[in-house]
């Protein structure tokens, strides 16, 4: 009886192919890895960071209009509470809009855009439940139509935590209005 030799196939990929993805992976990784985020001209802010700031901003304006909403109607709080929750975890990702004011001409942008403009203290809510909800949802449709919108002229990370957060902000508003039905 002759003696063969098994056929050996490789088991797992070749080694020129770690080699060639690790070398893709180094390349992509050095295209995307940081945000410019220091200063510009004579340290004001870049665009980015204003626009971090703006989102943390309007990520706390929505979670007040939020507690205000639970506040005028006890009953819609254990609904409301892991929306807010997430709206609070969205500013903290921003940064909380405390590191960098936006310019004057930042804001009007963000407003002509459809962002919330600035919030008074304490956000109205309407006296009937379903309109409270209602307008809670139409507010977090409108920001994540307005983050939508600023993506297209964001760096690589902070395109993707906008992407990210607008469409968790278009999945409440779904939520929210599939319950006023």
């Amino acid at each position: 009886m002759p003696f063969t030799l098994p056929s050996r196939a490789p088991s797992g990929p070749r080694r020129r192919t770690l080699l060639a993805s690790a070398a893709g992976a180094l390349a992509l990784a050095g295209c995307s890895a940081s945000e410019p985020s220091a200063d510009t001209a004579g340290g004001s802010p870049s665009a980015a960071d204003r626009a971090r700031a703006r989102a943390a901003r309007d990520s706390e304006e929505l979670a007040d209009r939020y507690t205000a909403v639970i506040a005028a109607h006890p009953a819609l709080t254990e609904r409301l509470t892991p929306l807010r929750a997430e709206v609070v975890r969205h500013a903290k990702a921003f940064g909380d809009g405390a590191h960098v004011t936006a310019s004057p001409s930042a804001t009007v942008s963000a407003t002509a855009a459809g962002a919330p403009a600035s919030a008074s203290a304490s956000p109205t809510v309407p006296a009937d439940p379903k309109d409270a909800v209602g307008d809670l949802a139409a507010a977090e449709r409108t920001l994540a139509d307005a983050r939508t919108k600023a993506l297209a002229e964001m760096p690589g990370e902070l395109a993707r935590l906008l992407a990210s957060v607008a469409a968790a902000g278009a999945a409440h508003a779904y939520l929210l209005s599939e319950g006023t039905k």
